[in-house]
């Protein structure tokens, strides 16, 4: 990545960061996915129950892998067969590691839910909920964050599925209201009323979608 570009997210990182904490969210900075990776297993005390919400940005910095390897119980929502199980069991998890769709510059997160199992879980359910996003995922308002999920997130997203959705062909938001609309569900993190549950990792690199 351009050292200019990398530069830039830097310094914009100082403001998002005191935006999150203003907003009770714990944030750390982490200069690589390396640096990312060590900061959140740095979170996660052995023997802890941890799950995730399909989080592609924390399969990317090899969070995933390394719970999965490591001394931790993993609630595998892949093994289970009864899948409404594997969410509920996953609500009452240690962790929940999950990604965000997009993230205004002031600490307000956005994510958009097909199953509503992620963003339910960020809202309430497991004990603390660490976030990884990467820097791509960062808009100057709400307005433009809510346009970045629905517009950028939602048909990458869509595509990724296989889903018949219209933003699937098309790469554009139509508001549809398919049978297949990954769009079913908004969460809105502008807060949260319990310090210490929810933690922030901000990753100096382009990470999921």
């Amino acid at each position: 990545m351009n050292e200019i570009i990398r530069t830039r997210r830097r310094l914009l990182a100082r403001k998002l960061m005191d935006g999150l904490r203003s907003r009770n969210m714990d944030a750390y900075w982490a200069e690589s996915r390396e640096e990312a990776l060590r900061t959140a297993l740095g979170l996660i005390p052995e023997g802890s129950s941890v799950t995730m919400g399909g989080a592609l940005s924390a399969q990317e910095i090899g969070l995933q892998q390394a719970v999965r390897d490591g001394n931790f119980r993993f609630i595998d929502r892949g093994a289970y067969q009864d899948k409404r199980q594997a969410m509920l069991d996953g609500y009452d998890a240690d962790f929940f590691l999950t990604g965000a769709n997009a993230m205004t510059e002031d600490g307000v997160m956005v994510n958009i839910d097909g199953n509503a199992n992620r963003v339910s879980a960020i809202a309430q359910g497991p004990k603390k909920v660490i976030v990884i996003v990467g820097m791509n995922k960062i808009c100057p308002d709400l307005d433009s964050a809510m346009k970045r999920a629905r517009n950028v997130a939602a048909p990458v997203n869509a595509q990724r599925f296989g889903l018949s959705t219209p933003c699937a062909k098309t790469g554009a938001c139509f508001d549809c209201k398919s049978p297949d609309t990954i769009c079913c569900q908004f969460l809105i993190t502008r807060y949260s009323r319990h310090k210490g549950r929810i933690h922030v990792i901000l990753v100096n690199d382009d990470l999921g979608f």
